[in-house]
């Protein structure tokens, strides 16, 4: 007698359609913002940067630029994604050092980073303003 087993796993994986734990999704925002901040994070930094040495000219032309609401709220974003990485690369770091490793503080700590980024970044969004 041939027994058959029906196999219930998904043929065609929907990653979009699982629900994550917590320190997946950080693992996964600090690649993106650390991607993030070297592509278009660094040129971007460098032409600021060069603007802001250049002459007296193109340093009123900058401040120009940041003093506009719209660009003082499109710089959170960069804002974010740097104290995201900053805080999830400590937190990689103390995993490495095998701290933290228990599921309850991995989910702790995760909690704990996107709390820390999203808050000082509010902060510093009003000290922008």
């Amino acid at each position: 007698m041939e027994v058959k087993l029906h196999n219930k796993r998904p043929k065609h994986l929907n990653l979009l359609k699982i629900k994550q734990p917590l320190p997946a999704v950080v693992s996964i925002l600090h690649r993106i913002s650390g991607v993030l901040l070297f592509f278009p994070g660094i040129p971007i930094l460098l032409y600021g940067l060069q603007m802001m040495l250049a002459s007296q000219q193109s340093f009123d032309v900058l401040h120009s630029y940041l003093s506009n609401p719209v660009v003082k709220l499109l710089l959170l974003l960069p804002i974010w994604f740097f104290l995201h990485h900053l805080f999830a690369g400590v937190r990689y770091l103390a995993l490495d050092l095998h701290i933290g490793i228990a599921l309850a503080q991995s989910r702790t700590s995760s909690k704990l980073v996107l709390a820390t980024g999203i808050l000082l970044t509010l902060l510093i969004g009003i000290t922008i303003w």
